[in-house]
């Protein structure tokens, strides 16, 4: 056995001798993914309960949205450009991808600077690009928007699908529904946004925040740091990622989100509408918003019928207890977006975690 697995044996000898029953969630999508790859969950005690958070930027779209953005690229014209997942998740009557097989153009891309090439190439139609994700991505969309009005391009928009994660974590600490004895925090979140906004949450319902890193022994670090919290009666928060993450966070990269950004509220999938938790394009860039732009107006949240992603998002149950999970709903053929997302709770138990017949 080399020195790595002994002291992650030594981390889990220490995680099994607390004999208090602790629930702990992880809010990162990467970190449910990690936890289920590594079989973290399954190496805890019965009395150590792991539940996934509101963590995947696709899964917490509200269904409003997504519709707006179906009905955006029937627009003629329009050259939709979308990271990856987005493509296959459900719409009330259609997806992204169901609109491409009719023709829209819908093309993928890895960095929103592509959807700036594709803009210079195509003068004569509106090339939008949807920026989706927490303070990690922002950042990035924030910097293509400066360069867009630094070139002048005015057939580039945003439609800005943006959240800031803080506002959620404390929607799940009021939450009575909500059994949580503390956080497993965002690794790359933080390392933008600092440590900062979890002291306030830590002092306000004094519960833990460990902001933990993605390989298995930091994971691992992080569950017996906030174990080891909870047991001696503290509420702080702690950074096992030190590596990586500063108190302050990046002040370049928050800089950047606070001169394209503002805050606005921003509706969840799972957990409603949230007071400030959305990014919009500041006004000075309101040009190149594309709910503007378009005119595209607010849709009605209409359910999945039978989807209980908002739930399994909340942490109110695991992807296991869902009627339709590994039945009429698989990857290859999602019914709800938290099977669509590579970040997403149920894709993350379906590819890792034993469950043949637990939902029967």
């Amino acid at each position: 056995m080399n020195e790595i697995s002994q002291y992650q044996q030594k981390l889990l000898q220490a995680i099994q001798k607390v004999s208090k029953s602790i629930t702990l969630m992880e809010v990162c999508g990467t970190h449910t993914m990690a936890i289920a790859k590594s079989g973290i969950r399954e190496l805890l005690p019965e009395n150590i309960t792991l539940l996934s958070g509101p963590g995947c930027p696709v899964c917490v779209t509200s269904q409003g949205d997504i519709d707006a953005i179906i009905e955006m690229v029937q627009i003629k014209d329009i050259i939709l450009v979308t990271f990856g997942d987005m493509i296959r998740v459900p719409g009330t009557n259609s997806s992204l991808q169901e609109e491409r097989s009719k023709g829209a153009d819908i093309r993928i891309a890895y960095s929103p600077l592509d959807a700036l090439r594709i803009a210079r190439k195509n003068p004569h139609k509106e090339v939008v690009f949807l920026g989706i994700g927490f303070e990690t991505t922002a950042p990035a969309i924030a910097i293509t928007v400066e360069q867009a009005s630094a070139e002048q391009l005015r057939n580039f928009s945003v439609f800005s699908l943006h959240k800031v994660v803080p506002p959620a974590l404390e929607h799940i600490f009021s939450d009575q529904e909500i059994r949580v004895d503390g956080l497993i925090c965002p690794g790359h979140v933080s390392m933008i946004i600092g440590t900062g906004p979890y002291d306030i949450l830590t002092e306000k319902y004094k519960k833990p925040c460990v902001v933990t890193g993605f390989e298995t022994i930091d994971i691992l670090e992080g569950i017996y740091m906030l174990i080891k919290q909870i047991s001696q009666g503290e509420a702080k928060t702690e950074t096992q990622y030190r590596r990586l993450v500063k108190r302050e966070g990046n002040l370049i990269a928050r800089q950047a989100i606070d001169q394209v950004f503002e805050l606005v509220d921003a509706k969840w999938r799972g957990l409603g509408l949230i007071e400030q938790s959305g990014l919009a394009l500041h006004h000075a860039y309101a040009e190149m918003d594309a709910r503007l732009k378009f005119n595209i107006a607010e849709k009605a949240e209409i359910p999945i019928k039978g989807c209980v992603c908002g739930e399994v998002l909340t942490g109110k149950i695991i992807p296991t207890a869902c009627k339709l999970f590994g039945k009429a709903c698989t990857p290859l053929n999602p019914v709800g977006p938290c099977m669509v997302s590579q970040e997403g709770s149920c894709a993350a138990y379906y590819r890792y975690t034993p469950w043949k017949g637990s939902n029967k």
